[in-house]
């Protein structure tokens, strides 16, 4: 395990990406190639019905800094420049999109042994300003996340989240949306060879009293080939298989059936990496 805390964003991440990552309803192809110069160039496209949406990523490293640039199908510029450690625990990270005058904003992060702080402020005359920190260990962590408008001189977001990790699960609980939903996940790796694992979230919103149950698992059949499924209490069930048929490219298939109208169409998701 890494020796400090993680930032806030990571709390429950190894759940998510157990229950959610990598499950598709749409057909998405990421294909990678690299210039003679190390200049990555990434295209992206997702079809989702009739409706198809393309971006063309150019990367650009310059020993520390990182710059991405991306457009879009709807000739939006995003760029984001990254700059890693220019001094120890810290990353600075600078982005913006064209036409958006409103959207350039600047990121610090900053991780110690004890603390995995994340700050932000908007390049506009009424920035909205966001700050998230976490004060524990790599076992045991405390967090919180905040954002307030200072245009409306309100706060916008509050969470507040707690972790737990050792070598085989990680438990999480927050609280979010200003203490309206209540989010408990649970990750445990059963078989490390075979990257056996099991995860569950529930989520309790207070307002309309409802909760969302997921329950998932994923495993190994081979070195290079894995399957996972997952089930809500809403009746979706969810299954993929991915295989890594060169280094860094997978192929995915997912499908999606709802168990109490068994009568629809299942939905079949496809996604295609691609790297040299």
């Amino acid at each position: 395990m890494a020796k400090g805390p993680v930032l806030y964003s990571e709390i429950g991440k190894k759940a998510r990406d157990l229950l959610f990552k990598d499950y598709h309803s749409d057909q998405k192809f990421t294909i990678t190639t690299y210039s003679p110069t190390g200049v990555a160039i990434t295209s992206s496209g997702t079809r989702k019905g009739d409706l198809f949406v393309a971006d063309v990523n150019t990367q650009l490293k310059n020993k520390n800094i990182t710059t991405d640039i991306k457009v879009d199908t709807d000739s939006n510029l995003f760029t984001t420049i990254t700059v890693n450690e220019p001094a120890p625990g810290l990353k600075a990270i600078f982005n913006f999109k064209v036409p958006d005058q409103r959207s350039g904003k600047v990121e610090v992060q900053y991780l110690h042994d004890y603390a995995g702080i994340t700050t932000s402020v908007g390049l506009t005359a009424n920035p909205v300003v966001n700050f998230s920190g976490v004060v524990g260990t790599n076992a045991l962590a405390l967090g919180a996340d905040v954002s307030f408008d200072t245009k409306i001189g309100e706060l916008t977001k509050l969470n507040a989240g707690f972790n737990f990790t050792n070598d085989d699960l990680v438990a999480s609980l927050t609280v979010n949306d200003k203490g309206d939903a209540l989010n408990a996940s649970y990750f445990h790796v059963v078989s490390p060879l075979s990257s056996t694992a099991v995860g569950a979230e529930v989520t309790h919103r207070f307002s309309t009293n409802e909760n969302t149950l997921t329950f998932g698992t994923q495993h190994a059949l081979d070195p290079l080939t894995t399957v996972k499924a997952r089930v809500n209490n809403f009746g979706k069930a969810n299954a993929l298989i991915q295989h890594e048929w060169r280094p860094k490219s997978f192929f995915t298939i997912s499908g999606e059936v709802d168990t109490k109208a068994i009568e629809k169409s299942a939905k079949v998701g496809l996604g295609l990496v691609l790297k040299p």
